[in-house]
């Protein structure tokens, strides 16, 4: 088979860095990444990681990756899996990596008796939102999400 998935490894963490820039050009968002390789590396092969990757590869070649972190929900009473981001070159698209990318995550969510699967997507990007719901995503319409980062994060941490 062409395609392997595999956890992502230290040595990755250039390459998780170039696809996370890839992704924010697509998006129209690259003036907003301000991480670097170094972040990455710390954040996700440091002593107690938090967040985590898979990289996909199409006949060795990097593909694509997701990258994820546990959640709770006090209403289901157990953690979920939320997708940060998942991009796929366009290279490589059309061959079913980012469904098999959600798929192993989806696997994860099972396995571990998680209670939901859950992520983003920008309003305007139709292909992806077409995907979405074709591996069964439905989307919450009355929620909205809501961000303080930043001067307002500063305040708000002052009280």
């Amino acid at each position: 088979m062409p395609l392997t998935l595999r956890p992502a490894q230290p040595d990755d963490a250039a390459l998780i860095h170039a696809f996370v820039c890839e992704l924010a050009d697509y998006e129209k968002l690259r003036h907003e990444v301000e991480a670097t390789e170094a972040d990455f590396a710390r954040e996700l092969f440091g002593p107690q990681p938090r967040v985590f990757c898979d990289i996909a590869a199409w006949e060795g070649a990097p593909a694509g990756f997701a990258l994820y972190y546990y959640t709770f929900s006090t209403f289901r009473g157990r953690q979920g899996i939320f997708l940060e981001d998942i991009y796929v070159r366009p290279a490589f698209r059309g061959r079913g990596i980012a469904r098999a990318l959600m798929s192993r995550l989806a696997r994860r969510c099972l396995d571990e008796g998680l209670g939901r699967f859950e992520w983003n997507v920008l309003d305007w990007n139709e292909p992806a939102i077409r995907f979405y719901r074709s591996v069964g995503a439905v989307p919450l319409d009355a929620w909205t999400m809501q961000r303080v980062s930043g001067e307002a994060l500063g305040r708000l941490a002052q009280g």
